[in-house]
């Protein structure tokens, strides 16, 4: 076992029930991942298929670079299909942990604005939640991409994302949810935690424009 992973396994466990209790990553959705050593790479993450409600510390296992659990792990466990896309994160923005969500939220959001390509927030003063922004003057831009199957493609897919929006502090899957990350776990989830506030408060904004709009267009007819 790694240097630090039994405190990883906790904090991963703590995080996952938290989540689960405020919707954001129901039935065996989601996954999360906190970096245990750079040179060799290797992550500690949360099993494949596990209830997050009811998440333990012995659902957390260790993988390599190339996702793969490492000996002690294996047979006792299977890891994540989305290990690929937690390494690339890591290596592109040098996270010290990533978390995945699949709330209700990011799931609609991210097909109603898929045409444009990201998600535009502007203007709240949670922004100022986000490493490195100070000013609820500041635009937030969450880029989507299309969901696949195929985690080798989806993680170069990723890639080029992340490369294209430097100061995105997220990305989101199409109809599947948020990915974002920070240099400790604590960091990752207080973005989890402004993000989908503010994906929230985006999808109210926009369902009660919209009711104002067919409202107003039949008071006037």
């Amino acid at each position: 076992m790694t240097n630090g992973m039994p405190e990883a396994s906790a904090q991963l466990a703590a995080i996952g029930q938290r989540f689960y209790a405020r919707g954001w990553v129901m039935g065996t959705a989601g996954n999360f991942s906190t970096v245990l050593s750079r040179e060799p790479l290797i992550l500690a993450m949360t099993s494949r298929s596990v209830n997050k409600g009811t998440l333990t510390n012995e659902q957390i296992i260790e993988v390599d670079g190339r996702g793969m659990p490492l000996d002690e792990y294996r047979g006792k466990a299977q890891q994540s299909a989305e290990c690929l896309l937690h390494i690339e994160i890591v290596r592109r923005r040098g996270a010290g942990s990533v978390l995945h969500t699949h709330s209700i939220w990011s799931t609609i959001l991210s097909d109603h604005f898929a045409s444009r390509g990201s998600i535009e927030i502007e203007g709240y003063e949670l922004l100022k939640g986000l490493s490195g922004i100070t000013s609820h003057e500041s635009r937030e831009l969450v880029p989507i991409i299309e969901n696949d199957q195929d985690m080798t493609k989806l993680s170069a897919r990723l890639g080029d994302v992340l490369a294209e929006y430097p100061a995105a502090h997220g990305v989101l899957l199409r109809r599947h949810g948020l990915y974002t990350w920070g240099d400790t776990p604590d960091v990752a989830e207080r973005h989890i935690e402004v993000l989908e506030f503010l994906l929230e408060a985006v999808g109210r904004s926009l369902s009660l424009r919209q009711q104002e709009t067919t409202y107003g267009t039949l008071e006037n007819t």
